[in-house]
């Protein structure tokens, strides 16, 4: 019997059994509504054909990879954790972190995605600045390991499977608000410049700016590199010296816009009296800021829900409805936002 895994379909494997794909896939995940007689026959074929490095020892307790592409972790990649895990849990899939200071698969791609095989995987989830590099995903093919980006900094192309949020709207709820309270001197605070949400973001902004007649001066977009609350205090405080100052600011995510709290803070402003702050994410963080933090609801439990459940039919072989999935925004008003003074 053949035995080269590039060859081996899930289709192959049920036609070898006489049963159905969907059963295979049952399988595959751990499911128990299989016959056991069924079960063991569609392992031992498994085992047979080495599909995926599959390991019969770990076939009851499937695991899926989740994987950020970033050395530190921020309050938003916390939330992110909680949100496959709590949908890995509904699936009865366990889910493993891991992160670039760990390990890069960039080094060594190939080991990287055999070790994940070998370890019982049977999809990996991603979080990273950009796509994964195509040595990397190559490597993933070889394996047959499913790739599933999550909320991607920046659009990958319709290759690649993703799961994300309309960035554009947020950026454009946000700005719209601070305009309907009268608000027209509104600065931006951006993270990674060249990030696509971080443009969509923008994006959004300016086209809610441009809608209302308002001006964008130069001074008031400033980009800090990173979402970070660290950068939000720096990039806060030089937003904050332009002359005249911003009387809001919108910052592309909660911890930037906790910094710009606490720049205004610094330089005796108080939110909102002097200065309305509206974030982006709706993490935690947002509800024990002071003053409360008026924020854009990122849909990051429905985000890690989808995400999961994509990598497992592409696990099973299933066909996925689109290649990218993006998922709606909403404002949450809180105390950080009112009118402007006189």
């Amino acid at each position: 019997m053949a035995s080269d895994p590039q060859r081996v379909t899930l289709a192959k494997v049920a036609e070898t059994a006489g049963v159905s794909v969907a059963t295979v896939s049952k399988v595959i995940n751990g499911r128990r509504d299989v016959a056991q007689q069924t079960r063991d026959k569609v392992l031992e074929l498994l085992r047979r054909y080495n599909y995926g490095g599959y390991r019969d020892d770990l076939r009851s307790h499937p695991t899926v990879e989740l994987f950020f592409g970033f050395e530190r972790l921020s309050i938003y990649h916390t939330e992110i954790i909680q949100s496959v895990v709590d949908a890995g849990a509904d699936e009865g899939v366990a889910v493993v972190v891991g992160r670039r200071g760990d390990r890069d698969p960039t080094a060594d791609p190939a080991a990287w995605a055999r070790d994940l095989a070998a370890a019982g995987r049977r999809a990996v989830i991603a979080v990273t600045a950009n796509a994964l590099s195509l040595p990397v995903r190559e490597a993933l093919d070889r394996v047959r390991m499913p790739l599933v980006l999550l909320d991607p900094e920046s659009l990958p192309d319709d290759s690649i499977v993703s799961v994300g949020a309309t960035n554009f709207s947020g950026g454009h709820a946000a700005t719209t608000h601070l305009l309907s309270l009268g608000h027209r001197r509104i600065a931006y605070l951006g993270g990674t410049e060249h990030a696509g949400s971080n443009q969509a973001r923008l994006h959004g902004f300016r086209s809610a700016m441009d809608a209302a007649g308002a001006q964008v001066p130069t001074e008031l977009i400033r980009h800090a590199g990173t979402f970070h609350a660290a950068e939000g205090i720096l990039h806060g405080a030089r937003l904050l010296a332009a002359s005249p100052a911003p009387t809001a600011v919108f910052a592309a995510s909660d911890e930037l816009a906790a910094g710009v709290i606490e720049a205004a803070r610094r330089c005796g402003l108080r939110v909102p009296d002097d200065l309305s702050v509206v974030g982006f994410d709706n993490t935690p963080l947002a509800q024990v800021t002071s003053p409360p933090l008026t924020t854009i609801h990122g849909p990051v439990r429905e985000m890690g829900a989808v995400a999961l459940r994509t990598a497992l039919q592409l696990a099973a072989g299933e066909k996925i409805d689109s290649h990218h999935v993006e998922l709606a925004t909403q404002l949450v008003v809180r105390e950080s936002t009112q009118a402007p003074r006189d």
